[in-house]
């Protein structure tokens, strides 16, 4: 029996399904098209968050964002410190503020 992913997967998920007794097929992926596998990973494991709300999702969402971060040719410094600028000027998360409408 064949199970088809084609996604992109942790870098030592081939090791351990071998070990497991099967045989994985893989491919490495076209510099931009990593990007676009990347992408939607971290929609994936948006999903899984959605769904398990733990540590465990959040680092994984964090590791696809540091992957994408290099990909596009950002430090993790350039994210913390842009994440830190924007929330100099426009604030964070941190009052729950739920925006309901604007008049006028």
């Amino acid at each position: 029996m064949i199970k088809e992913y084609n996604k992109l997967v942790r870098d030592k998920i081939p090791e351990i399904i071998k070990k497991s007794g099967k045989e994985p097929l893989i491919r490495i992926a076209e510099e931009r098209e990593y990007e676009d596998f990347l992408v939607k990973k971290l929609y994936e494991e948006l999903d899984e968050l959605a769904e398990a709300r733990n540590a465990e999702e959040i680092a994984d969402i964090f590791e696809v964002l540091q992957a994408l971060a290099r990909s596009l040719g950002y430090s993790w410094q350039e994210i913390e410190k842009t994440a830190e600028k924007k929330k100099t000027q426009r604030g964070g998360f941190k009052e729950r503020i739920v925006l309901i409408s604007v008049k006028g």
